[in-house]
């Protein structure tokens, strides 16, 4: 899988953009705040639909314009999508595959498959359950439409039970016709819950096929891993946990179990590194999780993902930086740093290097 074009038009800081990156690496580099990171934001964009930074549609158009575009062709076992997606102001963004138009933006998941990597992720252990869930959530979005749209109804479900609870709660009376429509909700939350943990259950599995031999090699046979999903319910059953905390969420207005709520532990050598590793067993964990991410998309899909590094080398000991680039030879990498140093002008093959001034991007060699 490999992104053959990238045209901008109106996103963030360009003007007009058009870039052809090679198959393999590609370095882009210059200043911070200089667009480096805008143009994996819009790569991202065309596999996601979202912002990898969480951003507002109309905060990534251009200042002083009321619209941007992105256009990138994409080859996927050398069948090219070209994916169009237009950022608006004032409405909903349009998306178009092919020049046709989608209805959901979930029908672009699945055509391009992306490896994000920037230095918070170095910080996913260390940070809440959130973020790993968020993990979870990108990666299986991408992988598995099913999983998806169980997880779109799941939190559909959640806010309108949670509207319902803050509705009887100013209820003076109680409102039991209200009451009883919980038991509707439940039922429906249920249903789509449990598919989402036992989809997560077996990601982590295979997860767990793949981190162990990664993270041996990184810490020199010195550490083992182990990553376990850890569920809210506790295996329990989850109709029966949300009718167990009913008080308690008509008390909190919120609904309090669920797999908005689960977690992924961390085991090296027997220690739960989110409470309890340094910050370098923590940081070599996150990359290893994420060089799994890479060989689980390879696993899956029989194709390999596009990969979108963000001045990620530069947080890492020079080991780590060696396996990591060993790790993504075969595969298209797009790589932002400030500087392309003597490290990675003599470590690896660099096939296109671009220079990132002020919004103009400048190829090189």
């Amino acid at each position: 899988m490999k992104i053959r074009s990238l045209k901008l038009k109106d996103f963030r800081n360009y003007d007009l953009l058009k870039l052809e990156p090679c198959g393999s690496t590609n370095i882009f580099y210059g200043n911070n705040a200089q667009g480096k990171t805008n143009i994996l934001e819009a790569v991202y964009m065309c596999g996601t639909t979202k912002s990898h930074r969480g951003t507002r549609d109309r905060d990534m158009i251009r200042f002083g314009q009321d619209e941007s575009h992105i256009e990138a062709v994409i080859e996927k076992r050398g069948i090219p999508y070209q994916i169009d997606m237009h950022l608006k102001k004032n409405s909903p963004k349009g998306i178009a595959v092919n020049k046709m138009p989608i209805r959901k933006a979930s029908e672009l998941f699945g055509i391009v498959n992306i490896v994000f990597f920037s230095p918070e992720d170095l910080n996913i252990i260390k940070n809440g359950p959130s973020e790993r869930r968020r993990f979870i959530d990108l990666e299986l979005s991408q992988l598995d439409k099913v999983y998806l749209s169980n997880l779109s109804n799941y939190n559909r479900i959640v806010n309108q039970r949670n509207h319902l609870l803050k509705d009887l709660a100013r209820q003076e009376s109680g409102g039991s016709s209200l009451a009883e429509t919980l038991d509707i909700w439940d039922m429906q939350l249920a249903g789509y819950g449990e598919k989402i943990i036992k989809a997560r259950k077996k990601f982590m599995v295979q997860v767990n096929d793949i981190i162990s031999d990664i993270h041996r090699k990184l810490t020199g046979g010195l550490e083992n891993i182990e990553v376990k999903y850890e569920p809210d319910t506790k295996g329990e059953p989850l109709q029966e946990a949300l009718r167990r905390g009913r008080e308690r969420d008509l008390r909190m207005r919120s609904t309090g179990c669920g797999p908005h709520r689960d977690d992924i532990c961390f085991m090296t050598n027997g220690i739960d590194i989110r409470k309890f590793g340094s910050q370098g067993q923590q940081r070599t964990a996150a990359l290893s999780l994420k060089l799994s991410e890479i060989e689980l998309v390879r696993l899956l899909t029989k194709d390999t993902p596009i990969l979108l590094l963000d001045d990620v080398l530069s947080e890492l000991d020079k080991h780590r930086q060696n396996y990591l680039l060993d790790s993504i030879h075969d595969i298209q990498a797009l790589i932002t740093c400030t500087g392309v140093d003597e490290f990675v002008n003599h470590r690896f093959s660099i096939n296109k290097v671009f220079h990132v001034h002020q919004g103009h991007v400048i190829m090189e060699n």
